[in-house]
């Protein structure tokens, strides 16, 4: 079963590897005002690390955004990856942390209607609920679900704590690149059959308004705790564990259904502003006139990072058809055959 898909490459600069595979002229000509201001001092290169590793479908990318673009104004940012202190817990783990203990307790034995807790809005009961009975088969594909959450707990803290790694389903997870695995993981060769039911069974929702079919593993992988509809698409992979395979919403991932992301207008008008300093916005575009006057006075670093932001925003939401493909998470051709 040899598989040929290769899910992301870089573009010409790795600067884009968050929101394109290739340059336009759009970008070329961005990256020609960043030859024009070479050598990058250290401020602007951290700076530009932070658009780089933008997502906008973060819980809170809306904030990451709202920072960088002070960033910009001020030429400088003590944000970034890991910058928060270890120790110090964001609300939005004791969701996580709730998912785990709700799930735990499930495959322990404990009956759904007797798990007394909150998964963001929804009841920890209403959730197990979704599982059914139990069988060996169930309780191998929750404790993957654990597995998953518990990964992103206090990461980047954890994430040299082999103990916390997650292994993955269905996906070969590089610094810049993802493949599909064609072959059950080591890690699973004791369960086999499990991973390859797991693999094989397909969640029927909506991609961009179409019908669509997700393998449950790839749901599983793409479980990510820190995505805004953590709480909807953990009930769907439940949903689907318990057998329920048509969904009542979308599953959101990453970029497969981006036009749902609820900051979505916040974030057109941002790009708006952003164009609007570098003096390429059309008439009659919304802008924030309390960001231009974050941005400050314009400088051509200063319309690089704006440029480059923008940029970013605009592809995130609306990906190239190149894009779109990898987001669509079909999984490989082999799935589909005996």
């Amino acid at each position: 079963m040899k598989q040929e898909n290769r899910l992301v490459t870089s573009s010409s600069r790795s600067w884009w590897r968050n929101c394109a595979l290739h340059a336009d002229e759009e970008i070329i000509a961005i990256d020609a005002m960043e030859d024009r201001i070479a050598p990058l001092t250290a401020n602007l290169t951290q700076i530009r690390e932070l658009i780089t590793g933008l997502e906008l479908c973060h819980h809170k990318a809306a904030r990451w955004v709202y920072n960088i673009v002070v960033a910009i104004g001020i030429g400088k940012t003590s944000k970034g990856l890991g910058t928060r202190s270890q120790g110090r817990q964001h609300p939005i783990e004791t969701v996580w942390q709730n998912a785990c203990t709700a799930l735990s307790a499930w495959n322990a034995g404990c009956p759904a209607d007797k798990v007394d807790l909150l998964v963001d809005t929804i009841p920890a009961s209403q959730l197990l609920t979704c599982l059914g009975g139990r069988s060996p088969l169930k309780q191998w594909q929750v404790q993957r679900v654990i597995e998953k959450t518990r990964s992103l707990i206090n990461w980047p803290h954890s994430r040299d704590d082999p103990a916390a790694e997650y292994a993955w389903l269905l996906l070969s997870v590089g610094e810049y690149e993802f493949t599909y695995l064609d072959r059950c993981p080591e890690c699973y060769k004791d369960h086999e059959e499990f991973w390859q039911t797991t693999v094989r069974t397909f969640i029927r929702d909506t991609e961009n308004g179409d019908q669509a079919n997700l393998s449950l593993a790839l749901a599983i992988d793409n479980l990510w705790p820190c995505h805004w509809n953590f709480a909807e698409n953990l009930q769907i992979v439940l949903e689907a564990i318990g057998g329920k395979l048509n969904t009542d919403t979308p599953f959101s991932a990453c970029g497969r259904n981006i036009s749902l992301v609820p900051i979505r207008g916040r974030m057109e008008t941002i790009s708006n502003t952003l164009m609007a300093f570098c003096g390429t916005l059309e008439s009659g575009q919304d802008v924030d006139k309390e960001l231009l006057e974050l941005l400050g006075k314009q400088a051509e670093e200063k319309r690089w990072l704006a440029a480059s932001l923008a940029k970013t925003i605009r592809l995130q939401l609306n990906p190239p058809a190149d894009l779109r493909a990898i987001s669509s998470m079909a999984g490989p051709d082999w799935i589909n055959k005996e």
